[in-house]
């Protein structure tokens, strides 16, 4: 929650919702408040996001397909980390969320904050840019069909596979394993403020979210 006061805000009301109740308390007359009290409520901007194709069963430039069909993510799931490049020697520069597999391997990647890792941080602004915009599924094989008629159009396809990691990288096997539009996600708090409904009849006009 955050109070102003004549257009100040008023950092100890914001901290102490009962401290606030006691000064409305105080300063009510005849239901108006002397002073002009602002509330708004608490409003949690939620990181960036980027929705990403992962993986298609589109031939790639291995002349291989990656069965979308026949992806195991149980292990990934509890543990969606996204590289760069393929690099396992340096922590994950993000993770991923709403992982799923039906026509295509999806999911919506969120990377690190500039904070704890400014490289990571630095490789999301590049994707938000549009100067980076593939990225490349990192899998073990556990079932694999080979063809060898001379009309096929690719070597083999991978019927099984399980999801290790998702890498973003220059230049993928598969061109159409690319994210698509931002997606930021910006969620409103529902405070507790059932002790304020009796105020908020008094200050009706001055708050606003």
């Amino acid at each position: 929650m955050l109070v102003k006061i004549d257009g100040v805000e008023n950092k100890e009301f914001s901290r102490n919702k009962n401290l606030f109740l006691t000064f409305l308390k105080d300063n009510t007359h005849s239901g108006k408040l002397s002073p002009q009290v602002e509330v708004f409520k608490s409003i949690d901007v939620q990181k960036d996001s980027f929705h990403w194709v992962m993986s298609t069963f589109d031939v790639d430039r291995d002349f291989e397909k990656v069965d979308p069909s026949g992806w195991n993510l149980k292990n990934y799931l509890a543990n969606p980390v996204i590289l760069w490049s393929h690099d396992y020697s340096i922590p994950a520069i993000g993770y991923a969320e709403n992982v799923k597999a039906d026509t295509v391997l999806e999911g919506d990647i969120v990377f690190n904050s500039k904070e704890f890792d400014e490289f990571g941080w630095s490789i999301g602004e590049r994707v938000k840019a549009g100067a980076l915009r593939c990225g490349s599924v990192g899998f073990i094989a556990e079932e694999v069909e080979f063809l060898e008629s001379k009309d096929r159009e690719c070597d083999l396809i991978f019927r099984k596979q399980e999801l290790l990691e998702f890498s973003i990288c220059c230049v993928p096997a598969n061109p159409f394993a690319r994210n698509g539009e931002k997606k930021l996600e910006i969620t409103e708090v529902i405070q507790d403020l059932e002790e304020l409904s009796y105020w908020d009849k008094l200050t009706k006009g001055l708050a606003r979210a």
